[in-house]
């Protein structure tokens, strides 16, 4: 039968809007083999839209091409999920299918394994291995993608001896997968074995690599596979740049994440989303929120968590104010925000006593944004209710919340009560905690601290020997500093630095020039065992006073000193470290667990609000 077609063949020859016209002006009489032709010819061209996708499908149908005809389902398939189209509808027209190709197969797994819930990706590759279809090459990386956002550490072990078994391992894609997988799923020594053993790395598996140490909570391991991909010339791309400023983030190592900047700067990364916001996210955490506001400034695209990333910033760095002045433009901009972001606008709330406000924009979540709150939330709350010294309330809160309060829920009423010297209150909120958590140290810390303000020194010494009969082992204080690209670390207790005289001799200057200005040790909660001359030296001792000890030794004057710290700064050092910087006239920037506070002229960002 012959015919004239009103269009070209060529399925690039027409405009996707002439689609209709064009499928309804050339049926020859004997349709199916052609209209299958020309239907996968349309695809091809019209890759980029769903409705039309949807057209060609309905067109196919029409015209007698059976639902269950593998060529046309593996292409609608692909172009489905490549799409981003809801994969319920690729997977309505995989279930049609009578024998899937391998390709088909892979498609799907892919499409599950890069959606939010990849859990059918593990399903559909069970179902293939029943129909005794083997894997190939592509199965394995989409697979253990999935595996890697499902957290399963088992099952990647599972896959990762089928992958031995049929002769994939050595191949450098399934490698860069496991690499990914054990990283992932808080196994590093696993991923760094895979890696080890690997004898051809790309910049995928050095970014797996960093990336897992990274997830793990091991900058200084970051670093180090960093410098040894620079040694081999692999060039970082935006990924590499957002694992190593993560890094340098943990550890508070300022002047490699600016030279991380120039880097990105001077090769265009900068331009980069993902890295921009990372970027922005390593100043803030280092307490360089004017930095932070010029990356946020100077970005051509924003995101939501651009926004959320310099909200949270200003929140933990003090300037609460500025946080809900930007959460304010935010909403100007008809930005939605995030349970994230909510957060941030709390916290803000809850370190600069704007209670009021706290309550309103808690009470909006739901009302204007559509957002439930979460215990992180409810959190925020009791910490701003516990902050301003309304413990009660803080009390009643809890009792009404829609969710069982959790152990942190209850330690931040504990360190409320200490704060504020609500014994009855604070054994409650005890109580609970230690049926939630019983071996944390810090309850025990905080209970007795306050049992001390009270001179009740007969339970300050039972609480600590019950610590020691539970074998509950208090924390030990920790500094970090940077100087000259290397971090520097203090552990209390630890003098094994080698400029240890010199830190000590002036370590005594300070304390002698701070007596100076009428500096009073703070002593009321170090041990009451012991006289008062080693309670001040116990506290002349603590680790950020030897860091800041240690920077005044070794920098110019004027220079801006930052610590970071694994536990809450103690009131005797926020009082110290305040006259410090007025009498060395050094701008001091302390991050502990929780927030962080900026020292000069011998007040602190805090407003003592803290």
């Amino acid at each position: 039968m012959h015919f004239k077609p009103h269009l070209s063949l060529s399925p690039f020859s027409f405009k996707p809007n002439s689609l209709i016209f064009y499928c309804t002006q050339i049926i020859p009489d004997n349709p199916k083999p052609f209209i299958l032709k020309q239907c996968i010819a349309l695809l091809q061209a019209c890759a980029s839209s769903n409705y039309k996708l949807k057209q060609i499908h309905a067109f196919s149908i029409k015209h007698g091409v059976p639902l269950n005809n593998p060529l046309l389902a593996k292409h609608l398939i692909f172009f489905s999920v490549s799409l981003s189209e809801s994969m319920s509808y690729a997977h309505k027209i995989f279930s049609q299918i009578q024998t899937p190709y391998i390709f088909t197969w892979n498609t799907m797994i892919r499409g599950y394994a890069f959606s939010e819930n990849p859990k059918p990706a593990i399903d559909l590759y069970t179902q293939m291995r029943a129909h005794l279809v083997e894997p190939d090459t592509h199965t394995y990386p989409f697979l253990l993608k999935a595996i890697a956002k499902l957290l399963d550490v088992k099952l990647g072990e599972k896959v990762h001896c089928v992958a031995i078994k049929n002769g994939y391992e050595s191949l450098v894609f399934v490698q860069n997968g496991l690499v990914h997988v054990y990283a992932t799923c808080e196994c590093p020594e696993s991923a760094y074995k895979v890696f080890e053993k690997m004898p051809v790395k790309n910049l995928v598996t050095w970014n797996s690599v960093i990336n897992g140490f990274a997830l793990n909570g091991k900058p200084n391991e970051v670093l180090k596979f960093f410098r040894e991909m620079s040694l081999v010339g692999v060039e970082p791309d935006g990924f590499t740049m957002v694992s190593l400023l993560c890094a340098c983030a943990e550890l508070g190592a300022l002047a490699l994440g600016r030279r991380v900047h120039v880097y990105m700067f001077k090769v265009g990364l900068n331009e980069n989303l993902h890295a921009g916001n990372a970027l922005l996210d390593f100043y803030a955490k280092c307490g360089r929120i004017r930095e932070a506001k010029m990356v946020f400034d100077e970005m051509g695209d924003r995101s939501l968590v651009s926004w959320t990333s310099l909200i949270v910033g200003l929140a933990v760095n003090g300037f609460g104010n500025e946080a809900i002045k930007l959460f304010k433009e935010m909403e100007m901009r008809q930005l939605a925000p995030s349970d994230i972001t909510l957060v941030g606008v709390l916290y803000a709330c809850s370190h600069s006593g704007m209670v009021e406000e706290g309550f309103d924009y808690f009470n909006r979540m739901k009302e204007r944004y559509g957002i439930t709150p979460r215990i992180e939330h409810y959190g925020c709350m009791v910490d701003l209710l516990g902050r301003a010294g309304k413990v009660k309330e803080a009390y009643e809160f809890i009792k009404d919340m829609p969710m069982q309060p959790n152990a942190v829920i209850w330690r931040t009423l504990l360190g409320a009560c200490s704060l504020h010297g609500h014994l009855t209150l604070a054994q409650t909120a005890r109580a609970k905690v230690s049926e939630l958590d019983p071996k944390h140290c810090g309850d025990y810390v905080l209970l007795s601290n306050l049992y001390a303000s009270e001179h009740r020194w007969t339970d300050v010494h039972q609480l600590r020997t019950k610590m020691v009969e539970e074998g509950v082992m208090k924390t030990p204080g920790v500094s970090f500093v940077e100087l000259r690209n290397r971090v520097h670390e203090f552990v209390m207790g630890d003098r094994s630095h080698p400029q240890d005289k010199e830190i000590n001799a002036k370590l005594r200057e300070i304390t002698k020039v701070l007596r100076m200005e009428g500096y009073m040790p703070h002593t009321m909660n170090v041990l009451a065992d012991v006289e008062e001359e080693e309670k001040e030296t116990a506290l002349t001792y603590h680790t950020e006073k030897v860091a800041i000890a240690f920077m005044l030794i070794n920098t110019l004057p004027g220079t801006p000193i930052t610590v970071f710290k694994n536990l809450r700064i103690c009131a005797d050092c926020h009082l110290a470290i305040k006259l410090i910087s007025k009498i060395y006239d050094r701008e001091i920037v302390v991050r502990d667990r929780s927030r962080f506070h900026h020292f000069k002229h011998g007040s602190c960002s805090c407003t003592d609000y803290w």
